[in-house]
């Protein structure tokens, strides 16, 4: 089974799994999270590949991290992640990629990413839910980082903490690659 395949069934099976946990409907769950009923569905039974920002929809709605969502294996409670099971789950043919390390559920979803953007790449988020933060520190170039429509240089060796429930992009717009790790902490579902 490819990649691709175990992640695609891990996400049917999580989805199914906090759906049901969180006592919601099909319907409460597309109106909770902006995504349609139909692609629901077609999650929930595996046939759709969809895009990370819909993942990160429904894991805002439904209150639990990506990783949770994409987990394959339920561990104990130390669970180290070995470089080859962390989940590429952003990536462009010139080398950016955003590849998510770690998560937890503490008390609401926690998250490790690690982003590699190449010269003139970036990408969007839509705002997350009220209290959700996120803490990025550059290890490689300059990142730039908007927030709310206003632009932020990060260079290599500093960090920046933003409140994320605003629109934000990360961007290079710098002649080498930018890599940074970021950490996501999203409140729990009241």
């Amino acid at each position: 089974m490819s990649d691709l395949d175990l992640l695609t069934r891990s996400l049917a099976r999580n989805v199914r799994h906090w759906r049901a946990e969180r006592g919601f409907t099909l319907d409460a769950l597309a109106t909770r999270s902006g995504v349609s009923r139909n692609m629901l569905i077609q999650i929930e039974q595996a046939r759709t590949n969809p895009s990370i920002a819909t993942v990160v929809k429904i894991g805002d709605a439904l209150g639990v991290s990506v990783t949770s969502l994409l987990d394959y294996a339920r561990g104990p409670r130390v669970r180290v992640v070995a470089p080859e099971a962390t989940a590429t789950v952003w990536d462009t043919t010139a080398g950016s990629h955003g590849r998510l390390l770690a998560g937890a559920e503490a008390p609401g979803p926690l998250e490790l990413w690690e982003w590699r953007l190449m010269p003139g790449e970036g990408n969007s988020s839509d705002p997350h839910p009220q209290g959700t933060w996120e803490i990025l520190h550059v290890t490689a170039g300059t990142l730039t980082l908007t927030v709310d429509g206003a632009a932020h240089r990060v260079p290599a060796g500093s960090s920046v903490a933003f409140a994320a429930d605003a629109p934000h992009a990360y961007r290079n717009e710098d002649g080498e690659a930018a890599e940074f790790t970021m950490a996501v902490s999203v409140p729990g579902v009241r």
